[in-house]
């Protein structure tokens, strides 16, 4: 079992940037793929960033240029890089983990990005 705590979100002005940390617990960490997911008011949640267990990456077509996510398996860390802020960017931010063929998954409680001026 994976627990996620996710920080960094706040208010920003458009064309700012932010960086967003999600904590996991566990020994198994490098074994999980790993992923960004937003969700704004009214919307369905969307994925945004993912890292799989081997580092490669794959962005939603809206971000892409502008977030970067990486890894750090020494300590436990997922990062999202977020430049070019744009106010559709505002959304609670989730960090996901998933571990290859598994059935389930794990999320963390969500940050708040807000972009507006």
């Amino acid at each position: 079992q994976v627990q996620l705590v996710e920080s960094g979100g706040g208010l920003v002005q458009p064309g700012g940037s932010l960086l967003l940390s999600c904590a996991a617990s566990g020994s198994t960490f490098r074994r999980y793929a790993m992923g960004w997911y937003r969700q704004a008011p009214g919307k369905q949640r969307e994925v945004v960033a993912l890292i799989t267990s081997g580092g490669n990456t794959n962005y939603a077509d809206s971000v892409k240029g502008r977030f970067t996510i990486s890894r750090d398996n020494a300590k436990n860390l997922v990062y999202l890089q977020m430049i070019s802020l744009k106010p559709e960017d505002t959304a609670v931010y989730y960090c996901n983990a998933k571990l290859p063929g598994a059935s389930r998954d794990y999320w963390g409680q969500g940050t708040q990005v807000t972009v507006s001026s």
